[in-house]
């Protein structure tokens, strides 16, 4: 598979986001469609069964079970790590409104796919509730750090690039995003395409990931790495060469853990819900 770049990530060949749009646009009830995010859904799920142009999103099985995860905790905001074309921000965005809730912050690397997730989020009444980010994830965090946009993470759905779920969640330990008791992780895809790294980590011992940091992953005891307290001064400061793609993680933060697994069309899935307990 090619490097993702800034004009292939998380798009298909065929444009099919694109056909999306046309599609729901065309429709000749589009009237019915505005200010209802149930029944945007609902086509955004046709198109892939009429066309056979299957989408990247969460589904409806998934999507029920996230939308439990937000009934269940009630909270204020919202984040999730790779909006594509709108479908989740959608979906979480309704169910964080009905339950109190006021931000959704989607974080998109792809500028046209945001642009289609912005018009149909519009389409669905919902601006007022969800906000695109275009950047790469990492950088976007910083911002939010460096802005005081949040104070630390309530809920967050992880579906992005793959290899970006672990150095994510390190940059996330060390910018103190995380509450103990309150912070709770849905990462998609654990399954299938999988994303092992990221489970080894959320699972092992304080012991287990300090010896991943100096063994699997190369960061040494001895190395001058701008982490924790330090990497957020430096981000405060508005240090432009501060590393945050890369940054090692804390060993220290416990978590608690448990896989959800799918079957839907064809395919044998599963979600991590990562709970926050605290550190060691």
């Amino acid at each position: 598979m090619p490097q993702p770049t800034i004009e292939n990530i998380g798009s298909y060949d065929d444009l099919r986001e694109l056909h999306l749009l046309h599609y729901i646009y065309s429709l000749p009830n589009l009237s019915s469609l505005r200010n209802n995010p149930a029944a945007i859904i609902r086509e955004i799920d046709t198109f892939s069964e009429k066309t056979g142009k299957i989408l990247m999103t969460v589904g409806p099985e998934k999507g029920a079970f996230l939308t439990n995860i937000i009934a269940a905790r009630k909270p204020s905001t919202v984040i999730e790590l790779g909006g594509f074309v709108g479908y989740s921000a959608i979906l979480l965005g309704d169910a964080l409104r009905a339950n109190g809730g006021k931000r959704y912050l989607s974080l998109e690397i792809n500028p046209v796919n945001a642009a289609v997730a912005n018009l149909l989020i519009e389409l669905a009444g919902l601006r007022d509730v969800v906000t695109i980010h275009v950047a790469p994830s990492h950088k976007t965090l910083a911002e939010f750090v460096n802005d005081n946009v949040i104070d630390y993470i309530e809920v967050m759905l992880v579906d992005h690039w793959k290899d970006r779920y672990l150095p994510d969640l390190w940059l996330m330990e060390n910018l103190g995003l995380f509450k103990a008791g309150v912070t709770v992780l849905a990462a998609d895809n654990c399954l299938m395409p999988g994303a092992p790294d990221f489970l080894e980590w959320v699972r092992a011992s304080k012991e287990k990931k300090g010896a991943l940091l100096k063994t699997k992953y190369g960061f040494s005891e001895d190395g001058r790495y701008v982490k924790g307290e330090e990497l957020v001064k430096a981000i405060k400061d508005g240090k432009e060469d501060v590393e945050l793609e890369n940054v090692p993680g804390d060993p220290n933060w416990v978590y608690e853990t448990e896989m959800t697994e799918f079957d839907s069309n064809g395919r044998h899935d599963g979600i991590e819900v990562v709970k926050v307990v605290g550190k060691q």
